[in-house]
Parts: structure tokens; sequence; C-alpha cells
């Protein structure tokens, strides 16, 4: 995924990652036009986003600010061998969450898939995240948590190595056995 025509893409992708997993709000302009915008789908109701978001200060606002304010500990996972971008569009791109509510003491493990679409610089423009599944799992003092994060590939996680690790722990671990769902990238299930 370091190609020479691959990195500008790559270096956005991590950007946005590092930016909303470690609330570095400054990190936004390095992946983000400024009047990118943002879309949200969602297959759950676990958790709530606005459905449309304009501009990246708001971006910023609802996938850093207000996202770290909730949530901590986030590892998101791109899920994929190779990044595949044809004509500035990154479609359907499996992604995987792993993150702690610390209100809730709870664990939350999410996955579904990420649409970029870049302008010629390349930042993104548009962005559009659906998620496919969110569960909220008891996870009082962030144990569960540790075990699914460690050893991840981090932020690029094969599929192949991503199935390995989850089906071993499900079959492994009773209290890990849900994990078993989030095996497989959605549109891999």
């Amino acid at each position: 995924m370091t190609s020479p025509t691959l990195a500008p893409y790559t270096r956005a992708l991590e950007a946005y990652i590092d930016a909303k997993d470690n609330t570095r709000a400054q990190r936004m302009p390095d992946a983000f036009a400024p009047d990118a915008e943002l879309t949200i789908s969602l297959a759950t109701s676990t958790i709530t986003f606005p459905a449309r978001t304009v501009g990246i200060d708001a971006i910023t606002k609802t996938l850093v600010t207000d996202f770290g304010a909730t949530y901590t500990r986030c590892r998101t996972y791109y899920l994929c061998d190779s990044l595949n971008v044809r004509d500035g569009v990154i479609d359907a791109l499996p992604w995987l969450v792993l993150m702690r509510e610390p209100a809730a003491g709870a664990l939350r493990v999410g996955h579904g898939v990420y649409c970029w679409t870049f302008d010629k610089t390349p930042a993104v423009s548009r962005f559009h995240i659906h998620i496919a599944r969110m569960d909220v799992v008891p996870d009082a003092d962030g144990a569960l948590l540790d075990v699914l994060q460690e050893g991840l590939s981090y932020p690029w996680l094969a599929p192949a190595e991503l199935h390995a690790r989850f089906t071993e722990l499900a079959r492994r671990t009773p209290a890990l056995s849900f994990v078993d769902a989030f095996a497989r990238p959605v549109g891999e299930q």
C-alpha cells in the first residue's frame, strides 16, 4: 500500500485514523478538503451520528472532538490486502473499530464500510461511513478491549489476519464468542 501512486491516498487515510482514534483534530487538514462533505448511514440503533455534515470544522467536531469525548482507546482498522483507488474514489473499504465507552463501562465493537472521494490534491472531498453493526458489550475494566486489540496490525489489517485472530478468540474464550460476528469484513459475511 505504499506505492508512489497510492502514497497520497494512504497518507490521507492514515491522517484520518490518527485524528479520530487519538483525538488529534490538528491532523484533519492532512486528510480533508475545507469544504468536504460527510454522510453517515446506520444499520444499527446502538450509535448515533448526524446523517450529513459539511465542512472540515463540522466534520472534525463530529468525528474527532465529540467522538473523543465519548469513546476512548479507539482503534479503527482498514480491512484490506491492498488499497484500490479508481479515478480518485475508494469505494466500499471495510473497517473494524474496537473502542471503550467509559461512561457505560462498555466495549464497543463495530464494522462497516467507508467510501472516499478525493479532489485533485488529493484531499477527501466526500466521505461516506456506513455502520453495519455496533455491539455494546459490558467491559467494566477494559480487559476485553485489551485482548481484542492485542496483536492486531494497525491501522491496516489483512482480512485473513482478522479472521484467524477473532475465530481463535471466539473458540478459545467464551466471553469473546460475540467476536465471531466480526471475524470477516462487511461484504464477506
